[in-house]
């Protein structure tokens, strides 16, 4: 096979993948996929992208441990604490003056909750009465069903608190060793599955958008539609936050503001 021309077992394998499971392996980078795949060849024994394909067929179990790899996220509350105190300052705070109190946020690739739970502390934490906090609502969406399961449990254990100031730890979690989320943070957040490849925002119009480290794994055509797809789903004013790696593309930048270039926090213009 020359170099630069499409790898026919390696396709083969990832149109069963999608057939199989609907998991469209198609948009993700290729040299994404050789490395996640790798990981659960090496694991299996299997050499070749066919050994792999079969091994497929013949254990489907197999199927779940390889969509763990290739959905795989490194998340903990509060994780690059520079972004959540920026937002925590500067911008959820008028977001929450704006909607008294009101605020609808999605949490795009949650993962196992660390990050949409991190976003109802912070909501939580601008005060207000009762009854503003309990408007306030989070989708959190993950393709992984398994991380979602665990999100919905609510317990995590105390490293996973290692960047979160103490005070917000043990204001909103319970316990020690492993810490449990606090019923009014929970109460905050809907977990659902959802693909974001496939499928639309849950429940637009947002006023804050946080997908980060997430959309790097996708092809450029891939990423420009996701871009537009959480612009879409915007309020005018509303607030989207992507990883420090990620680079806004497409058509989606006409319609933001890059309001804190360290932190790729972007606002929709009104």
């Amino acid at each position: 096979m020359k170099s630069g021309e499409p790898d026919p077992e390696l396709t083969a394998l990832m149109a069963q993948i999608a057939r199989d499971r609907g998991f469209g392996c198609g948009a993700y980078k290729e040299s994404c996929m050789r490395r996640r795949l790798a990981v659960r060849m090496r694991a299996r024994g299997v050499h070749t992208y066919d050994e792999y394909r079969r091994l497929l067929t013949g254990d489907p179990t197999e199927y779940d441990r390889l969509l763990d790899a290739l959905t795989i996220n490194v998340t903990k509350f509060y994780r690059n604490a520079e972004t959540w105190a920026a937002l925590a300052e500067r911008f959820l705070p008028a977001l929450w003056a704006a909607r008294g109190g009101a605020v609808r946020a999605w949490s795009a690739g949650c993962a196992s909750g660390e990050e949409p739970y991190t976003i109802a502390m912070l909501l939580l934490e601008q005060g207000g009465a009762a009854s503003e906090v309990s408007r306030a609502a989070i989708d959190a969406t993950d393709i992984d069903r398994a991380s979602l399961a665990r999100a919905q449990e609510g317990r995590y254990r105390e490293a996973a608190f290692d960047e979160m100031p103490a005070a917000l730890v043990h204001r909103w979690t319970a316990g020690a060793g492993e810490r449990t989320v606090k019923p009014e943070v929970r109460a905050l957040v809907r977990f659902a599955p959802r693909d974001l490849l496939r499928e639309p925002p849950p429940h637009p119009s947002y006023d804050l958008i946080v997908c980060r480290n997430v959309v790097i794994y996708f092809d450029r055509p891939t990423q420009e539609r996701l871009f537009q797809s959480f612009v879409d789903a915007l309020q005018p004013g509303g607030i989207l936050v992507l990883g420090k790696v990620e680079t806004l593309m497409g058509d989606a930048r006409k319609r933001l503001d890059l309001v804190d270039t360290r932190e790729r926090i972007y606002r929709v213009r009104a």
